[in-house]
């Protein structure tokens, strides 16, 4: 499959996974704004973890388009990804540090998913990195936006399957 090609599959799948976010909160019988914390992190996560891919297909479909491609397009690329998953993992861990302890403590579960899912996250950001100084390949950009599709995935089945808290 060519790089454009796939970039293009993935935004596909980003869209709709964010438009699974407006599914969610409509099966919903309280309003958004009385969520338990954990709930609103995991509504937050679903959405970050579809614009995020969004966003990074946009970017390298855009460098895609200039005749010729540039050299370093994927190194340019994983740089960006790089530094936006960041700034989100970031956002989301101070977020999560946040959350009453006794809710987390009560849900094991909700603590091993959100550090399993960091662990992966900081292995796709180090590919990131390595892709930036060293590879400058096509495949370590895609997996990045593979694993944040996969994660969104994830936090929609987990909302949709778990009860409210």
């Amino acid at each position: 499959m060519e790089p454009g090609e796939a970039l293009s599959s993935a935004a596909q799948i980003a869209v709709a996974l964010a438009g699974f976010a407006g599914v969610v909160v409509v099966f919903r019988r309280e309003s958004v704004h009385e969520w338990s914390p954990a709930d609103k992190l995991r509504l937050r996560l679903l959405l970050t973890n579809s614009i995020l891919p969004l966003v990074l297909c946009m970017i390298g479909l855009l460098l895609l388009t200039i005749r010729p491609a540039p050299a370093g397009i994927w190194r340019w690329c994983s740089g960006f990804a790089f530094v936006a998953s960041l700034l989100v993992a970031i956002t989301m861990t101070k977020i999560f540090r946040r959350l009453d302890l006794r809710e987390i403590q009560r849900e094991r579960a909700t603590r091993f998913v959100f550090y399993l899912f960091g662990f992966l996250g900081t292995a796709a950001m180090v590919l990131q990195l390595y892709n930036t100084g060293f590879l400058g390949a096509f495949w370590p950009f895609f997996t990045g936006i593979v694993f944040q599709l996969v994660t969104a995935m994830f936090q929609f089945a987990r909302m949709i399957l778990l009860p409210p808290e």
